[in-house]
């Protein structure tokens, strides 16, 4: 049986490999109303022991980014297309995405966030619905309709990318500076003001 309990996927057997690839499903972090959603494309080791999305090298690397824009993780939620780790870390496969799809979707939905930022290639590919050259396009924000709602989505590398070259860090941090001027939280000011 597979659900989803708010927004967590709870019981997925939809990928074989990844069913015995897992040691848990990897659900999102973070506020249910966060402005900011950052997308990744599936668990790697690290998460999967964990149980949290990046986590790790990649998140410590996205941890400060986030802080040198002003942002904190906890006031951001993080997910990836696929919840659970590939064999070997490989990508996620197009049925695995496929198959994962509708959760993301449905978590998309349920917190509307102001934008949807998409770290690296696979989840930009992945929700632009077309090839993405991730370190020009990084940065760049554009209007998708996801679950039938119009959204807007910044692409930038992945964090990952950093690490394996340092030239890529100006594009991380100018990408996730774009991403804080979609929200409040750099003014401290929370959107439950505006209900």
């Amino acid at each position: 049986m597979e659900q989803m309990d708010g927004l967590d996927v709870v019981g997925c057997e939809r990928c074989d490999d990844l069913c015995h690839s897992r040691s848990r499903i990897v659900n999102g972090v973070g506020p249910a109303d966060a402005d900011l959603l950052f997308v990744g494309e599936a668990p790697g080791a690290n998460e999967d022991e964990q149980g949290e999305p990046f986590v790790g090298r990649s998140g410590d690397v996205l941890d400060d980014g986030l802080r040198d824009a002003g942002l904190d993780r906890d006031d951001v939620r993080i997910t990836n297309c696929v919840r659970c780790r590939p064999p070997d870390n490989r990508d996620p496969r197009t049925g695995e995405l496929a198959n994962c799809r509708e959760y993301l979707k449905t978590e998309i939905d349920r917190v509307d966030p102001e934008v949807v930022v998409t770290l690296g290639k696979v989840p930009a590919e992945h929700l632009l619905e077309r090839d993405v050259a991730v370190t020009g396009e990084a940065g760049d924000v554009f209007d998708v309709a996801i679950a039938g709602q119009p959204r807007r989505v910044l692409v930038s590398v992945h964090p990952a990318a950093t690490l394996y070259d340092p030239s890529q860090t100006e594009t991380f941090e100018a990408a996730l500076s774009t991403a804080a001027e979609f929200t409040d939280a750099q003014s401290g000011q929370s959107r439950l003001g505006e209900f």
